[in-house]
């Protein structure tokens, strides 16, 4: 195995670590890493000798200490490459503010990984479409939209239906989605009482108000998650039936 490949397992050691909420065995990291325990318990001795905050427990695991970080971008050939496909979907999919970030984000990844990575991003092994979508022009600034959500403020909607039938809504924003051809906004509406949908191109005027919507954003955005998941569900028994 050489140095290269042991280096790269040692950084996927702390992101395993690092996304675990409960001690993490040597056998599931060896088991993710397609490697020995043997070589787990090594590469771990090694992270220690380095003064990486591991903790572990006879017949429970390993756990990283909070506060722990390590430089953001030693990143491998795979998190090059899932970077690079998530930015290039948006860098045509997104709003043009997104759009926009998504192009900086390749500039500023290719700016600063090691020169032996490069070939990761300069000719990746994965890929988007080139053309063939049609996403529908937004009626509404969705960067505004998203700075709604993070500021958890109120929007006064004039919204039509597919019907052409206007109504007026005062919506609680908590997520944008982006679709193939679509993009919705995720909201809590005070007119119906429920989480509805609204898409950007039949928002028929927005108003951005500074008022406060009560409650969490994370817990509203966790109901709305779980009603979805139940939607899902029982059209899949019934398509199944």
């Amino acid at each position: 195995m050489s140095a290269m490949r042991r280096t790269e397992r040692l950084f996927q050691i702390i992101q395993i670590l690092r996304r675990a909420r409960a001690p993490v065995t040597a056998g599931a990291m060896a088991s993710e890493l397609e490697t020995s325990l043997r070589t787990v318990y090594r590469d771990v001795a090694e992270l220690l000798a380095q003064r990486v905050p591991i903790r572990g427990e006879a017949g429970i695991g390993y756990m990283l200490d909070k506060g722990f970080d390590m430089p953001p971008l030693m990143l491998t050939p795979d998190e090059i490459e899932a970077a690079v496909l998530g930015a290039s979907w948006v860098a045509v999919r997104g709003d043009a503010a997104l759009s926009r970030a998504a192009k900086d984000l390749i500039t500023k990844i290719g700016a600063v990984i090691p020169d032996h990575l490069r070939p990761f991003l300069i000719e990746s092994s994965v890929a988007t479409p080139e053309g063939g979508w049609c996403v529908k022009p937004d009626a509404v600034d969705v960067a505004k939209v998203r700075a709604a959500i993070r500021g958890q403020t109120k929007i006064d909607l004039l919204y039509g239906d597919e019907e052409g039938r206007e109504t007026r809504r005062m919506i609680w924003p908590i997520a944008v989605g982006y679709y193939e051809n679509v993009r919705i906004i995720a909201a809590w509406c005070e007119l119906r009482e429920a989480f509805r949908h609204f898409r950007t191109d039949r928002v028929l005027n927005a108003d951005f108000l500074e008022v406060r919507y009560p409650g969490r954003k994370a817990l509203l955005r966790s109901q709305w998650r779980a009603q979805a998941w139940d939607r899902n569900e029982r059209l899949s028994r019934i398509a199944a039936e």
